[in-house]
Order: C-alpha cells, then structure tokens, then sequence
C-alpha cells in the first residue's frame, strides 16, 4: 500500500462554540493547532475561518491570512481553503478566502443537500452566543447549496485561474456521478483526490457496507486515476478512518467533524486526533506521508506558488 495521508479539518463550520472549550475560534487559535496537527503527522490542513469574538463562521480573507501564516511558516503542510464556508453563505462568500490565498489545494462540495444539525441542540442546555441554538435549529429548513453552475464556478476560478486541486467532497453515491461529469467535459484531470464523507444527517450513513459500495463506485467510474480518503462525523471518525485505512485508503480526521477523543472525553486539540489516528494507521502497517510525498500523489502546484495576493 501506498503512503497514507492524513488529512486535519480544523475548525469547519457546523460545531459551535459552547460544544467544546478547545474548538479554535480565533486566527490565532487555528493557526497554533494547525501546526501542531502538521507536526503530529497532517499533510494536509483544511481551514475555515471564524469571526475571533462570536465564533460565527466568517468569510472574511484576512481571518484566512491570518491564520494560515503561522502555518506557512513553521510546517510544510498542504493548506486546503474550504470552498464550502458555510450553508447560510453565498458562494462570493464561500470562495473569498480561497481566491485571496490561491492554495494548493480547495475542498469541492459535489452536490446540493439537506444538511442536518439540530440534532446537537438537544445536548447542551446553556449557549455563549446568540446565534448558535438558531443557527443549529435552522438547519431543519436549510439547503446546503451545491449547484452545477456552482460547481462550474469554482472549478473555473480556482483550478483553471490559480492552479488549485480538490478535495472532491461527496457525501453520497450521486455526488461521485456529478464528478464523473465534470471528468468527462474535461473540468477535471486526474488525479482525483475524492472525500468519502458519511454521517451527516441528510447524507450517506457512517457504516461499512456504505464505504464498500461507494469504493466500488469510483472504482467503475475512475479507474486507477483517483485516491480516496474517509471521513465521518463525531463517533463514527476514528473507526470510519481505521476501516478507510485497512483498504488501502486515507485518512481525515479533526475538530471540524468530531469534538472527542474517545466517548465522553473531548479532545484537547486537532493533534489529539492526529496523533491517535497515526497510532492505528502505523500499527496496520501504513507509513504518514509526508507534505512533499502529497504534493506529488496528488500533482500540487507546489506551495512557492500559493499564498495571498499582493494587497
């Protein structure tokens, strides 16, 4: 089997604040805890931003900057911008940060989809912020919207205008067909760097049979021409990845898509994670890839030709 990569979303946009005390909410926070994870063994490092005081998902490209500077400067990691931002944003928004920092890489959501997270209302009782309980209890009545001209959009702005790949996120076995279209009028070289995601409510479930078929999927559709890395939410993260792990797959693991370490204990930091994640996937026998060993599975630009635009 090849290297494996370990992927570390660190912050994203659907966890709150007042779930866990170690949840990066400032630039400074993420960009701390992104090295660490790099340094814990991510090669790659997914970044959202957050407003520093409230934690609300923020568009903002400076946040961008700011946090991704400590990260530039004192690991090698692969920085992935989420394309995704958040559902309540637009895809301006959604695409600001990644346009001001022309990264190696970018996540790609694949598909428009409900996308549930009421559910994490109803385990806790007290809330930091004002937004948070409306935030969670809005997503009974929200689209994550992910149309083709959206799609279109981002493949043409960031891949054909800065250079970026992605990290093709598909939460269900239809978003796999909406890259292979995209693949067959040309938007798309391989290699495919493509995100198995189970366990969001409103996508495909964390079990087994679910990762079989989907492999077996873009097995039809791709080929030899693409990798795939697993990741599932809260519980289901760490036996989801050591699964993804034993087929030869990779790996995303973080605070974006699990608050806890084990059941009942949170995790003090991404590289809490990480490093838990390299315990198993070394004990199967896989060896961590390094950055470098990414840029070429996944034939990056190279991190000489990222970073901001000249302001």
């Amino acid at each position: 089997m090849s290297a494996i990569i370990i992927s570390c979303a660190l912050t994203g946009s659907v966890h709150t604040p007042s779930m866990s005390p170690y949840l990066p909410v400032t630039p400074e926070e993420t960009g701390t805890q992104g090295v660490a994870a790099a340094l814990s063994g991510a090669a790659i490092l997914h970044v959202h931003a957050r407003d520093p005081v409230s934690g609300k998902p923020s568009a903002d490209p400076r946040l961008y900057e700011q946090a991704t500077a400590p990260m530039r400067e004192h690991c090698d990691a692969v920085i992935n911008i989420t394309t995704g931002g958040s559902a309540l944003m637009s895809l301006d928004e959604r695409l600001a940060g990644a346009l001001h920092l022309r990264p190696e890489m970018c996540s790609l959501n694949l598909g428009s989809m409900n996308f549930g997270l009421f559910g994490a209302a109803d385990r806790k009782k007290t809330w930091q912020h004002d937004w948070e309980l409306p935030f969670l209890e809005g997503s009974r009545d929200m689209i994550f919207r992910n149309t083709f001209q959206d799609i279109e959009s981002v493949l043409q702005q960031l891949g054909e205008g800065h250079g970026s790949r992605f990290e093709f996120e598909c939460y269900d076995v239809g978003h796999l067909y909406t890259l292979a279209h995209f693949v067959e009028r040309g938007m798309v070289k391989p290699p495919f760097f493509i995100q198995f995601v189970f366990g969001i409510l409103g996508g495909i479930g964390a079990d087994i049979d679910n990762l079989v078929h989907m492999r077996r999927i873009a097995d039809k559709l791709f080929g030899d021409d693409y990798l795939f890395s697993v990741l599932a939410a809260g519980r289901h993260q760490i036996p989801m990845a050591t699964a993804a792990a034993t087929m030869g797959g990779h790996v995303r693991v973080g605070l974006e898509d699990n608050l806890y370490l084990q059941r009942g204990r949170l995790a003090r930091s991404n590289a809490e994670l990480v490093s838990k994640i390299r315990s198993i996937v070394e004990s199967l026998g896989r060896t961590v890839a390094s950055p470098d060993e990414v840029r070429t599975m996944l034939s990056l630009k190279g991190r000489e030709q990222a970073g901001p635009l000249p302001s």
